[in-house]
């Protein structure tokens, strides 16, 4: 080798390193001053068209009003089908958050999974904001510095709809439940209130979730247990063919036998149709037509997959995302990335206000606080236009519709 070959050679491995840095810089640069929303969900199963790809629309509109990118934050939001298996949904938020650098891991429906993310988020001091999921023990016995459950819970529909039907006279129950953590919290918290009513269990089933889809053999035990009502401690694709196969089979003919839709969304009126759900009454805490703010939040939208109206999982993506990202701006970035425990105690501190659930709260045990509201699906001959499918009932206050602080057990609430 010439001495002119091996200058150049020493020459170009000086220089390399140089070069080869200034990427990284830049992309560590860039990883410091950008906030990475994770969407987790069911893209593909029973809890697709309530939650899936709409709630990363809803995320990604929050980003888009909040102003964050005006302060000169960036934000990039991924999303994963966790297949509503706790297994998947865990390996994917840990290699978000190990992996890719997630901050904020938002939606899981499917309240198994989201009781494990809840878990793994609390380990990592990253965000958990749950809108999809229900059960109640996320600000129980499983409540964690680091999660806020948004939207709804299993303790503020069993009071709602299921207080509404004992005091409509139903006193015997028998409960139709999907057999994993969100259908036993449901059970358990509408039972307690029947009971508490004066009313009585007469009895239960467990449905396999995933997978069951003929429900024939479990509305044959409620229809041979006598009971008034018939409790649906289910959701999705599970409530629309149990409510489907039950008109089928004339459980409900001559009004003998009532169906307590104990989660029901407006995906799933609209899959049912006006004919088959009319009558029902079930509680959202959020519904598209239900005043101007939430029709302006409606129309912002835009065109959602499959031509759906937002429901309350999406409206509270959006809702959950808007108010995180405030909290965000207020701290600033370094300090926002800094730990979760630093962000969730922030947005606790601020006032929630926006236009799909308008001023609200949030509690020291991560409980998002706003009203909620019973509804009936209106009749065929009711509906003015498409999708108007609610009339309202009732209305229960912000303070009232959740369970009461101090009797979840969180551990973070101090007596």
């Amino acid at each position: 080798m010439t001495e002119t070959s091996r200058r150049s050679l020493i020459g170009a491995a000086a220089t390399a390193p140089v070069w080869g840095a200034l990427p990284f810089r830049s992309a560590r640069a860039q990883a410091a001053n950008t906030i990475k929303i994770g969407v987790l969900n069911d893209q593909s199963g029973t809890y697709r068209d309530l939650s899936g790809p709409g709630s990363t629309q809803a995320v990604r509109l929050a980003i888009q009003e909040s102003g964050i990118t005006q302060r000169g934050i960036n934000v990039e939001v991924v999303q994963a089908d966790h297949q509503n298996r706790p297994d998947v949904g865990s390996t994917v938020v840990r290699q978000w958050i190990d992996r890719d650098g997630v901050d904020l891991v938002m939606d899981v429906p499917t309240s198994s999974v989201a009781l494990a993310v809840n878990t793994i988020v609390r380990e990592k001091n990253k965000i958990f904001i749950s809108s999809g999921a229900a059960s109640s023990d996320l600000t129980g016995s499983a409540c964690s510095p680091n999660t806020i459950h948004w939207t709804y819970d299993t303790w503020m529909l069993a009071r709602s709809t299921g207080g509404a039907m004992v005091r409509a006279g139903g006193q015997t129950w028998f409960f139709i439940t999907a057999d994993y953590a969100f259908g036993h919290a449901l059970e358990r918290d509408t039972g307690e209130f029947v009971r508490t009513a004066g009313g009585r269990v007469l009895g239960q089933v467990r449905t396999p979730f995933p997978g069951t889809t003929d429900f024939s053999s479990f509305l044959l035990q409620a229809q041979s247990s006598r009971a008034q009502v018939v409790g649906l401690a289910n959701a999705g694709g599970d409530t629309i063919n149990t409510i489907k196969q039950a008109a089928e089979f004339g459980l409900t003919r001559g009004g003998r036998v009532k169906l307590a839709g104990l989660l029901v969304f407006i995906t799933d009126v609209h899959s049912l149709g006006l004919q088959t759900a009319q009558g029902l009454v079930l509680t959202e805490t959020f519904y598209w037509d239900l005043n101007d703010k939430t029709r302006a939040f409606t129309t912002r939208m835009g065109a959602m997959p499959g031509n759906i109206k937002p429901s309350m999982v999406q409206a509270g993506c959006y809702s959950g995302a808007l108010h995180y990202l405030k909290a965000v701006g207020e701290m600033g970035i370094a300090a926002a990335k800094a730990g979760g425990v630093e962000v969730v105690n922030r947005m606790k501190a601020m006032p929630t206000d926006d236009d799909a659930f308008g001023p609200g709260s949030i509690r020291p045990d991560g409980r998002k606080l706003h009203p909620s509201y019973l509804f009936e699906v209106k009749a065929p001959a009711e509906s003015r236009a498409p999708w108007d499918y609610y009339k309202l009932l009732g209305t229960t206050s912000a303070e009232d519709s959740f369970r009461p602080v101090t009797a979840g057990g969180c551990a973070l609430i101090r007596s």
